[in-house]
């Protein structure tokens, strides 16, 4: 395989991944949803389980692109994370019309998704 055919796969493995995780991501985020509209959920439930899904989002997309790239499995998996979180600073930007964001909450997320998606690159 060629560097260039190499590039272009492992380019579309890291959107195969990030389509996956924010699947799972809108999943969750439903479930949660139709949760609060049927019992009185804290704001403090939901910050975790928001959260949470963050964490099993981009698990599953950096053992999604373990398997795939079967080299340096933490390296992608740390990958598909950062870009789920910049993808989701973004998405969250424009849906807030350019407010920053607090950054204490901006870290802890970078740190959420980064890690969660590099152990799911280690354990594929």
């Amino acid at each position: 395989m060629s560097k260039a055919q190499s590039q272009n796969s492992a380019i579309i493995y890291i959107l195969e991944a990030l389509v996956f995780s924010y699947i799972i991501t809108a999943l969750l985020l439903l479930i949660l949803s139709f949760l609060m509209l049927k019992l009185d959920i804290s704001s403090t439930v939901i910050s975790g389980v928001i959260n949470l899904s963050y964490i099993i989002s981009t698990f599953i997309g950096g053992f999604f692109i373990g398997k795939k790239t079967e080299q340096r499995k933490f390296l992608w998996g740390l990958i598909v994370g950062i870009f789920y979180f910049v993808i989701l600073m973004l998405i969250s930007l424009m849906m807030n019309h350019g407010s920053v964001l607090p950054l204490g909450n901006l870290f802890t997320v970078f740190i959420i998704t980064s890690l969660s998606g590099m152990l799911g690159g280690m354990i594929s």
